[in-house]
């Protein structure tokens, strides 16, 4: 390792907290990866090697690294325009710029755009508003929010609470009292036996109407749903779930909140995950892709509905109290709005569409693999499940950190995923070519082979 990089393990150490760490295995081993420069879909550590970004950073730099459009739209924007706020009627144009292209791009009819800053704050933001929506329509006390297990919404103190990952919650006191949870649709583990995905989706949809129906259709306000569930382990949908799921809503009053903040912009084949599987929200959160994750910003679409009653109760009140300094900064949202125009002009979508069969399919061959028990995923985006024993399922014991040492020897031979548990997740920049794709394959191959001599090293 380089002087450098052995100066900045130290100082890293010394001084960063880092998130979804072992702190005790870093403050003793120090950093996994000191990356210093990305080009395309690659990055670069201190020492020049070089690693395909198989999770394009954290499902978000979906145009790949150094863009020199995105360079030159922020740079560009802060010569013109450094900062203003929203705050008091005020607005950079810009921002209203992009609030126009979002409302032109959605799945379905909204009316207004929130900014804020990342996928967490938009989803906290979407609480705030669904619960100033029904005090606006004199429904004190429907206020209850049902999101899933293994879901991921956020970590702020609101939208950690919908996230259904016991990490997010051990210890930080979590979930505050009114979000709930329902069943995961992870038919792979799931199911019951001989269970067809179209039973499952019934099953999981009656155990939602009878969860409305014990906490009381009125206090019951939202539910919250990743198109595709990311950090849970990247589970898709069984076949109707959303269909029957949005039946049940319908009837009892509740809103959707579709969290787009992975799927949206191109991630599963459609510009929205909504779009791939049929959903119609009431509010859509997105982050990530926006901008291509080249500055911090992301958006809330709320419908006409919820908009006219939050005039109605900030006209009561006097001002519609929520906002971040931040919201609809000049910059972020100039860059946001270079990507979107990236993605209709450069055709990134049918990019998507051209692509993915060589991903999807490539990833699935491997599950003839001895380790492998299930590849999932649409677009570009996928999750491989591993297991010890593929006819029973039957997962690894979990002192065994199976998916951590998959991806440590993915590291090794210069790609980057992320461990979910025992499932391998990725993600890589919607950029990626043909020949990329069959790169990243062979990378992971080999480290999946490697993982197998290891486990019969045991």
């Amino acid at each position: 390792m380089s002087d450098r990089a052995n100066s900045t393990a130290s100082r890293d150490v010394a001084y960063v907290l880092h998130p979804y760490t072992n702190l005790k295995a870093h403050k003793e081993n120090g950093p996994s990866l000191v990356v210093n420069r990305g080009e395309g879909i690659y990055v670069y550590d201190e020492n020049g090697k070089q690693y395909l970004e198989g999770m394009a950073g954290l499902w978000c730099t979906a145009l790949g690294f150094g863009e020199d459009r995105l360079i030159k739209a922020a740079s560009d924007a802060m010569k013109r325009l450094s900062f203003y706020h929203g705050f008091n009627g005020r607005v950079p144009d810009v921002s209203v710029d992009l609030a126009e292209k979002l409302i032109e791009k959605s799945p379905v009819p909204m009316s207004k755009v929130f900014f804020a800053n990342s996928g967490s704050e938009a989803n906290d933001t979407a609480i705030k508003l669904i619960k100033y929506y029904n005090n606006a329509k004199g429904r004190r006390v429907k206020k209850k929010i049902i999101a899933r297990d293994k879901a991921y919404h956020g970590v702020t103190v609101a939208s950690g609470s919908l996230t259904g990952l016991p990490m997010v919650h051990n210890d930080f006191d979590l979930p505050l009292s009114g979000i709930l949870h329902t069943d995961c649709p992870y038919y792979y583990r799931g199911a019951q036996a001989g269970e067809s995905e179209e039973d499952y989706a019934t099953r999981l949809t009656a155990n939602l109407e009878e969860m409305i129906l014990e906490e009381g259709p009125g206090t019951v306000a939202a539910f919250f749903a990743e198109p595709v569930m990311g950090a849970g382990g990247v589970i898709t949908p069984p076949a109707t779930y959303f269909e029957k799921i949005q039946a049940v809503l319908k009837k009892y009053d509740i809103l959707l909140v579709a969290d787009e903040v992975i799927c949206g912009f191109g991630r599963t084949g459609n510009w929205w995950g909504s779009q791939t599987y049929g959903l119609k929200p009431d509010i859509i959160t997105s982050a990530k892709a926006l901008s291509s994750a080249y500055v911090p910003i992301s958006a809330v679409l709320v419908s006409e509905e919820i908009f006219s009653a939050c005039v109605d109760e900030s006209a009561k009140l006097g001002v519609f109290g929520h906002g971040y300094t931040y919201s609809g900064h000049p910059v972020a949202a100039a860059t946001a709005l270079e990507a979107i125009r990236i993605y209709e002009e450069d055709d990134i979508i049918g990019h998507v569409q051209t692509v993915s069969p060589a991903f999807q399919d490539g990833l699935r061959a491997f599950g003839d693999h001895p380790l492998v028990g299930e590849v999932r995923g649409v677009g570009l985006v996928a999750g491989v499940e591993v297991v010890s024993d593929k006819e029973t399922k039957a997962p690894f014991s979990s002192d065994l950190a199976v998916g951590a040492k998959i991806v440590a020897f993915a590291q090794e031979n210069g790609l980057i995923v992320r461990a979910l548990g025992d499932t391998i997740a990725f993600s890589p920049p919607l950029v990626i070519t043909d020949s990329q794709i069959a790169e990243m394959l062979e990378k992971f191959g080999a480290a999946l082979d490697q993982t197998q001599r290891w486990l019969e090293g045991l």
